[in-house]
């Protein structure tokens, strides 16, 4: 097996250097052809480039970059014996789909999730190997030619919730993974979102302190500041999806809800109560078209364990797919008291938004009283006409 490798090493860096010589020869013949026809005078010559020149070094180029992969994967494989080949679904999505980058630095998870059979049921445990690629940069993932799992027997239409705050979700509905400890909804805990009678259904209705910000207030600011009517949102790690059924109800708005399951069924959970889950990491570019949404709130998961240059390009990302007038909801966002003012507050502040509301608090747990943590929940308004300058935004820094 060795000498395998190490001819098919030999044979590949053999093609290889063809290619390249073949490339400079090209390159060559081509410029000593320029020099040849090229006047006497320092006028530079401007012919076009024949096309069948420029069709051979770009077949040549190509067979470069794909020799270069190949040898790559093969010296890959070659370090580490225990390394599997790649699954042949994945040779054959490599031809005709793009990979994202991310996905090559994690071979050993994306030789599982594409280690299928084809045109058979997807493997159960598959969502336990497409999240871990998710957050590691692996989006979009390779599509796949098997079939997701779905339970045995279609729910009836009586157990279906017909209201989006239900006693209780039905199990049936969900595929629980063989390693999870759970196999019901009343086995989570209250606190992750799925106590949809209690806890869930009180939220966002009443405020216990000033970081709260209840849906009639948020309303009225929204109205005051004319701000435009909420009709389309999005919720950036929304859990379950409470505030897209509380604005379901109360304004009959659409709001689509960022998801990862994490090792509970937030995206079933969201689907039952009749709202639309959007399985996406929060690294990933928000799958909305720019200046489509009224309102962007991001969520608990929002916080400073999210590299500060990632948080940045996520709030810009929120302003790309808000519309002028819009509003941008940074719900309980928590962070070192210190770093508020160093860090957090100048990187919205070069957003140049509207602030309509402005809160901090203590973060009280034990966590908080560790780090000293604050809270913040802020509410603010994008600008209506061009962004602003630079240097205005920079200048405001210290007051935010």
């Amino acid at each position: 097996m060795k000498k395998e490798r190490m001819g098919v090493g030999m044979g590949l860096n053999l093609l290889l250097l063809v290619a390249m010589v073949a490339a400079n020869i090209l390159s060559l013949y081509h410029l000593s052809s320029l020099r040849n026809h090229s006047p006497s005078s320092t006028t530079p010559h401007t012919d076009p480039v024949p096309d069948h020149l420029l069709h051979q070094l770009h077949t040549i180029r190509a067979t470069i970059s794909h020799l270069t992969r190949i040898r790559s994967a093969t010296s890959s494989s070659g370090a580490s014996s225990s390394l599997p080949p790649p699954p042949p679904e994945l040779l054959l999505y490599s031809h005709i789909g793009p990979i994202a980058s991310s996905c090559s630095d994690h071979p050993d998870l994306l030789h599982l999730y594409m280690n299928y059979t084809p045109f058979s049921s997807c493997p159960r445990d598959s969502l336990s190997v497409a999240e871990p690629l998710l957050l590691r940069g692996c989006h979009p993932l390779p599509r796949r030619r098997c079939f997701s799992p779905t339970p045995p027997k279609p729910l009836p239409p009586s157990s279906l919730p017909s209201h989006p705050f239900p006693s209780s979700l039905p199990d049936a509905a969900v595929l629980w993974p063989p390693t999870s400890p759970c196999r019901s909804f009343s086995c989570l805990p209250s606190h992750l979102g799925f106590d949809l009678k209690s806890t869930e259904s009180s939220r966002f209705l009443s405020a216990r302190s000033a970081l709260d910000l209840p849906l009639h207030q948020l309303l009225a600011i929204a109205n005051a500041a004319g701000a435009t009517p909420i009709r389309l949102g999005l919720d950036i790690a929304g859990g379950t999806g409470t505030l897209a059924a509380r604005l379901k109800l109360t304004l009959n708005a659409t709001l689509l809800t960022t998801t990862m399951n994490l090792g509970a069924p937030y995206s079933e959970a969201a689907a039952l109560r009749g709202v639309v889950p959007l399985h996406a990491p929060l690294q990933q570019r928000l799958p909305v078209h720019d200046g489509a949404m009224d309102l962007v709130r991001t969520g608990h998961a929002v916080n400073r364990w999210i590299p500060a240059p990632a948080l940045e390009f996520l709030m810009f990302d929120a302003d790309r797919v808000l519309k002028a007038g819009g509003l941008l909801w940074v719900d309980h966002f928590f962070c070192k008291a210190a770093d508020l003012d160093t860090v957090y507050g100048p990187l919205i502040a070069r957003l140049g938004y509207k602030r309509i509301k402005w809160a901090v608090g203590n973060k009280t747990d034990s966590s908080g009283t560790k780090y000293g943590e604050v809270y913040l929940t802020a509410l603010l308004q994008k600008p209506i006409g061009p962004p602003p300058v630079a240097a205005n935004i920079v200048s405001g820094i210290g007051k935010a």
